[in-house]
């Protein structure tokens, strides 16, 4: 693996930051958060950020500042939903959605980088593609740890039902983080590009 210049660390600190705001939004407005099964899922802008790092830092990168990003919280800075942190976040019925968006970042920067020509609904599909994979991971975790070690019997058909609010905000937000990209790469440095790339 190549070495890591300063900008990307920059630019990769960055998105771990922003991880941290989109998961507290609900801290703002609680009224963002939606009961699911005895327990409430805050809405959040995590997955956006997560696919936003993959389409604009690449597959390396990204997944690199999600690794961060959960590594961080993990440690104990209150940085997840909720401003809560610690190993144990990541066996609460939201930690596959955590662990998620570090494949979500890659496999979004993954397929991008198999085009040196952004495009809108190559970037979409990316974008819908790591959307996807968020959701089957993070909800599937969430269905057994209700049933299995909190005691809330739940279909998973109900754990899918009771995600749909979240999954029409982030099918549009999705859309919105492949055009955003696209319309910034066509604005960024070649020289840029070209190294995201290699």
């Amino acid at each position: 693996m190549r070495n890591i210049k300063p900008i990307e660390i920059t630019v990769g600190a960055l998105f771990v930051c922003l991880m941290a705001i989109g998961a507290n939004i609900a801290v703002w407005f609680p009224f963002l958060a939606i009961p699911i099964g005895g327990t409430s899922v805050p809405l959040s802008l995590q997955t956006f950020f997560s696919i936003l790092a993959g389409l604009m830092l690449g597959k390396k990168l990204g997944s690199l500042a999600m690794v961060t990003y959960v590594l961080v919280g993990t440690a104990g800075v209150p940085i997840f939903a909720g401003m809560e942190a610690g190993p144990m976040q990541l066996i609460t019925p939201t930690g596959g959605f955590l662990l998620s968006f570090i494949i979500v970042a890659f496999v979004a920067g993954w397929i991008t980088e198999r085009s040196n020509q952004p495009s809108v609904p190559k970037y979409v599909i990316a974008s819908l593609i790591g959307l996807t994979i968020n959701y089957l991971i993070g909800v599937t975790f969430m269905y057994f740890s209700m049933n299995l070690w909190l005691n809330l019997s739940i279909s998973y058909k109900f754990a899918w039902i009771g995600m749909v609010p979240f999954l029409i905000k982030d099918v549009a937000l999705s859309c919105l983080a492949a055009v955003f990209t696209v319309r910034i790469a066509n604005r960024i440095p070649m020289k840029w590009k070209t190294a995201r790339l290699s």
